[in-house]
């Protein structure tokens, strides 16, 4: 498809006229899904896609408009100078943009990793096997996932790797069930097995009478999957530079000194080992490590184009200004000692639905989910009825934050609307002293 793509760019630049200048966005991918209900397959299926956006520049003056590529040469070339002619029809009428910042410093790249990937066939064989007997339900995703990035200027990236995800889930019985979520560039039979073995441990526990406790605080431990929930919050405007400048960014606070994390906490955006390509939409070369909090102080933002034409700055993000590879640093726990560092409280498998009650203050509510038991003595008692937290990430990741595992967890985002996301967390766990739970 790389060659492809350099072919359909070369096209593109033959037929522009005058001062016209282009940019262009590839994306696509070779996925196969399965989908797993009563611990078999249900339904299996191959996604072989490529949508290219052709963005038409001249001047401070441009237009864009995504199509669907066939992957027929002469067909494609027709529909690419059909579209060319439509945007250049449009764009005499289109106002000039003052933000507007293209990468005008060609820097090409190719990053093309081998798979290291058995078929999907072997792949399911082993979560077939390993579900014998369970309600094993969930969607397993696998394949190549590619970008590219072409302009007049001669510059050419080509971002292509092979990786899995699988969300999925242990069905107990109403509304209990143990969740998890497992990605990878290669596939580990050994760490499924381990993976399904401590999710059927936890499910004997679900079998047991629910209890309810009072709202009040708790001592508590979030998996990796429920700091993630956490961050994904963190990543809602928290780091963004724009979201700073216009006062709309939940961490203000922390970046104006005012507040801070514990001592722990560090947050990167760490593109070197994401899913995520190391090149946006306007050309620019994201950088491979983008520190945002260290020693719980912020350090840095992610700042798109446009903001950086705006205010000044120098770009090093897409256009979203939010983290797409987060890596949040672990710690000194190791995650066998979970439950004895615990002692006794809650251990919260995942957190859902969550939302800010108050912005300015960094200040969360959502509702535990799934595989969340109460602990006694570091042994797990008895499953949790659903509760609601309210609490400030400030003191969630501030004072209230006692240790981090020594293990991340690769978490890839499981969203496939218009085509798998890149996006993806190495999270650690998190033992906090204390969770606000107010329902």
């Amino acid at each position: 498809m790389k060659a492809y793509f350099y072919e359909l760019a070369d096209f593109v630049k033959s037929k522009l006229v005058g001062n016209e200048g282009f940019t262009l966005w590839l994306a696509g991918e070779y996925s196969d899904f399965v989908r797993f209900n009563h611990g078999k397959v249900r339904q299996a299926g191959h996604v072989q896609q490529a949508y290219l956006t052709l963005r038409l520049v001249q001047g401070q003056k441009h237009i864009s408009q995504e199509i669907t590529l066939s992957g027929d040469r002469e067909e494609d070339q027709v529909l690419v100078l059909s579209l060319m002619e439509e945007l250049r029809d449009v764009l005499m009428h289109v106002a000039e943009d003052p933000y507007l910042l293209l990468s005008d410093t060609v820097v090409s790249s190719e990053q093309q990793k081998p798979s290291l990937l058995p078929d999907s066939g072997s792949m399911v064989n082993d979560i077939v096997r390993l579900a014998t007997g369970t309600d094993l339900v969930g969607i397993l995703a696998s394949g190549e996932v590619f970008s590219g990035f072409a302009n007049d200027l001669g510059q050419r990236n080509w971002h292509q790797s092979s990786s899995w995800n699988f969300d999925w889930s242990l069905y107990s019985h109403g509304d209990k069930a143990v969740k998890r979520g497992s990605a990878g560039f290669q596939w580990s039979p050994e760490e499924i097995r381990n993976s399904v073995t401590e999710a059927q441990q936890q499910l004997s526990f679900l079998s047991k009478p629910a209890r309810s406790i009072k709202p009040g605080g708790y001592r508590a431990y979030l998996t990796p999957a429920a700091v993630a929930e956490l961050l994904d919050m963190l990543n809602w405007g928290g780091v963004s530079e724009k979201a700073f400048r216009t006062k709309q960014s939940p961490l203000e606070k922390l970046s104006l000194g005012e507040k801070a994390f514990s001592t722990m906490v560090q947050l990167n955006e760490n593109v070197s080992d994401g899913l995520a390509p190391a090149f946006q939409h306007e050309g620019f070369i994201r950088p491979a490590q983008v520190s945002l909090v260290k020693a719980g102080k912020m350090t840095g933002t992610l700042i798109s184009p446009r903001t950086a034409k705006e205010y000044g700055l120098v770009a090093n993000s897409g256009c979203n200004e939010s983290a797409q590879s987060f890596d949040m640093a672990a710690g000194n726990l190791a995650a066998t000692d979970v439950l004895k560092a615990l002692d006794t409280g809650l251990f919260i498998s995942n957190l859902w639905y969550l939302n800010f009650s108050d912005r300015a203050s960094c200040r969360v509510t959502g509702m535990t989910r799934f595989a969340c038991f109460w602990v006694e003595n570091g042994n797990i008692v008895a499953p949790l009825n659903v509760m609601r937290f309210d609490d400030s990430l400030y003191r969630l990741l501030g004072s209230a934050l006692e240790a981090l595992t020594q293990e991340q967890e690769f978490l890839a985002d499981t969203g496939t609307y218009g085509g798998r996301s890149s996006s993806s967390k190495r999270v650690p766990g998190a033992l906090l002293s204390n969770i606000n739970l107010v329902l």
